[in-house]
């Protein structure tokens, strides 16, 4: 993961060019990609372990470009970056798989910083980690990888480590949030991804989850995995009546 290289996407010609410059000092190898589309390009020829992703961009949306990556390339790691006031889409991507967010503007040495730290992350052993820090950075591993029970075992033994720190229980009632409403997914509705629905949004509803599970902004069918989900036993939409 290390040693494959970093794609920088965004609209922005002097965030590419700044990006770029900032992770060649860490002696990384960077790509860069205008829009969604191109990057999607790449990521298909190519095997990045890092990608940072502008949210706003034309075309092809960042929300949707980082959901296509996480359902063809899960183990990339992908970091949002957004404009100021814009935390709730950051918020947003995260509950879709992405490992961090950086605000703009941003310095250089932030960017750097950020890269470091997340992949450095996926050199984290179970086994010998043992220190407070190094135990929250393999939690939130855990966390993208959505290994909930790994996650929140992990975590516990942080707490264990320093009772006093607050960011400990605070992953923790998190992650157990998390697995608990996959959990309830996987028994009420084989057909379903969780990763890509939110409660937040009225847009579908389905009976598997006593007629109220509310799907995000996206068409079911595009996080059903039935072949036809409007004749599916547990698909329920009252608009279509």
């Amino acid at each position: 993961m290390r040693n494959r290289p970093i794609l920088v996407v965004d609209d922005e010609r002097n965030i590419r060019l700044t990006m770029s410059q900032a992770l060649e000092a860490l002696d990384m190898t960077v790509s860069t990609a205008v829009n969604g589309e191109e990057a999607l390009h790449k990521l298909s020829e190519s095997q990045f372990g890092l990608v940072f992703l502008d949210l706003k961009m034309p075309g092809m949306d960042g929300l949707e470009v980082l959901r296509r990556i996480k359902e063809s390339w899960p183990r990339t790691r992908v970091i949002i970056i957004t404009a100021h006031g814009s935390i709730e889409s950051a918020v947003e991507a995260m509950k879709l798989g992405a490992v961090d967010f950086v605000q703009k503007p941003f310095s250089a040495g932030e960017i750097r910083d950020l890269a470091k730290q997340v992949l450095a992350r996926e050199d984290l052993d179970e086994e010998s980690a043992a220190d407070y820090r190094t135990l929250i950075e393999l939690a939130k591993r855990h966390i993208t990888d959505r290994r909930f029970g790994a996650a929140r075992d992990t975590t516990r033994r942080a707490i264990a480590a320093e009772p006093g720190q607050p960011e400990a229980y605070n992953l923790l009632g998190s992650v157990q949030s998390l697995d608990r409403i996959e959990r309830q997914l996987e028994l009420l509705c084989p057909y379903l991804h969780y990763t890509t629905t939110d409660s937040g949004y009225n847009v579908r509803t389905c009976g598997a989850y006593m007629d109220r599970l509310v799907l995000g902004p996206r068409l079911l069918h595009e996080l059903c995995e039935t072949e036809n989900h409007l004749h599916c036993e547990y698909f329920l939409n009252p608009r279509l009546k």
